[in-house]
C-alpha cells in the first residue's frame, strides 16, 4: 500500500505520487476518445501503455470501460483542465513569449502536440527517471517535439532553478509557466517556495497558469479523505494498489491566488464550475460541489 508522503520520498510513474501522472494521462486518453472536439491528446494512451500498468493500459485503450473506476466528473474535469492549459500556452506564445516552463511535467505531451510558434523553447522540469522515460518512450513512437524541447531533470524539492538555468533558461526573458495539478502534492512551505522561485525567475510580462484551492472548511478534509479511500478501494479491487488520500498534503496553507497577488502578479481566474458550464458539460452535484470553487489562474507579472 502507498505510504504517506514525507520529505525525501521517491517514486516512479507506476508508484506513489508518480502514478498520479499516469492516472491523469489515462483520464486524458479516455476524454480524448470521448470528446475529441474538447481535448486532443494523441500521446496519452501510448504513454500509459509504455508505463505498463495493466489496468491503466486497459482503461486508456478502451478495453475496460471507465465505469465506477473513473467517474464522469473526473473525465469532464480532464477535458476542461487540458483545454485551459492548452489555451494558456497558445495565448502566451501567440502574444510573443518564446520561453515556456512546464513544472512537474510528468506525462504532459504539449511539447510534442501543440503548434508552437517558431523559436519557442519549452523546458520540462521533473525527476530524472520521469523525463528520461518520456523522452525515450516518445522517441520510440517516432514522435518529435514541435518546439525546442529541453529538460531540467531535477526534483522540485531540490535546487530546480539552478538546473533550469543550466539547461539554458534565461530569467531576463518573459516566460510562460505552468504548475498544473501540482500544488496540493507539495507541503505548504514548499508551495510558497515554488511560487517565490517562479516570481524571482520571471521577467515583467511573464505569465503563470496554476490552480488556487480555498482552504478547507471544518471537517471538509476528513470527508475528502473518506471519499479518496473509497475510490482507492475500488482501484485495489481491480488489482491496482493505490491510496490517493496518502499522496496529498493536508492542513492550512496560503491560497495561491492572494499569495501571487501579494508578489506582483495580476490575476484572471475561472472556477471549475464555470469552466464546465462554458463547455456545456454537466454541473457538479453532491460531494463534487466542494471542488467547484477551485480557481484556474492565468496570471501576468506586473511591471
Amino acid at each position: 500500500m502507498t505510504s504517506a508522503r514525507h520529505d525525501g520520498d521517491t517514486w516512479d510513474l507506476a508508484s506513489s505520487v508518480g502514478a498520479t501522472a499516469t492516472m491523469a494521462a489515462t483520464v486524458r486518453a479516455i476524454a480524448t476518445r470521448a470528446d475529441p472536439a474538447l481535448i486532443d491528446d494523441p500521446f496519452a494512451e501510448p504513454l500509459v501503455r509504455a508505463v505498463g500498468v495493466d489496468l491503466l493500459t486497459q482503461l486508456a485503450s478502451g478495453q475496460v470501460l471507465p465505469s465506477d473506476l473513473v467517474e464522469q466528473v473526473w473525465i469532464d474535469v480532464a477535458k476542461v483542465r487540458t483545454k485551459f492549459y492548452d489555451e494558456f500556452f497558445l495565448g502566451a506564445t501567440g502574444a510573443g513569449i518564446t520561453q515556456v516552463v512546464i513544472l512537474a511535467s510528468g506525462l504532459d505531451s504539449r511539447a510534442y502536440r501543440l503548434s508552437w510558434p517558431t523559436g519557442t523553447v519549452v523546458y520540462e522540469v521533473d525527476l530524472p527517471p520521469v523525463v528520461e522515460f518520456k523522452t525515450r518512450a516518445l522517441a520510440e513512437l517516432g514522435a518529435a517535439p514541435t518546439a525546442d524541447r529541453r529538460v531540467a531533470a531535477v526534483d522540485l524539492r531540490d535546487d530546480w532553478p539552478a538546473a533550469l538555468c543550466a539547461a539554458g533558461f534565461d530569467p531576463e526573458r518573459p516566460t510562460a509557466w505552468s504548475a498544473e495539478g501540482l500544488l496540493g502534492y507539495l507541503p505548504p512551505e514548499a508551495q510558497d517556495r515554488l511560487l517565490d522561485n517562479i516570481t524571482r525567475l520571471s521577467a515583467p510580462g511573464s505569465r503563470l497558469a496554476t490552480e488556487s484551492k480555498p482552504n478547507p472548511q471544518p471537517g471538509q478534509e476528513d470527508r475528502t479523505k473518506e471519499r479518496l479511500h473509497r475510490i482507492s478501494e475500488r482501484w485495489r479491487a481491480n488489482n491496482f494498489d493505490t491510496d490517493m488520500a496518502r499522496m496529498r498534503y493536508y492542513g492550512e496553507r496560503n491560497e495561491a491566488a492572494p499569495y501571487l497577488v501579494g508578489r506582483g502578479w495580476v490575476l484572471n481566474g475561472i472556477t471549475i464550475r464555470d469552466l464546465l458550464a462554458a463547455n456545456n458539460l454537466q454541473p457538479l452535484t453532491g460531494d463534487d460541489l466542494r471542488m467547484g470553487d477551485l480557481l484556474y489562474i492565468n496570471a501576468v507579472l506586473d511591471g
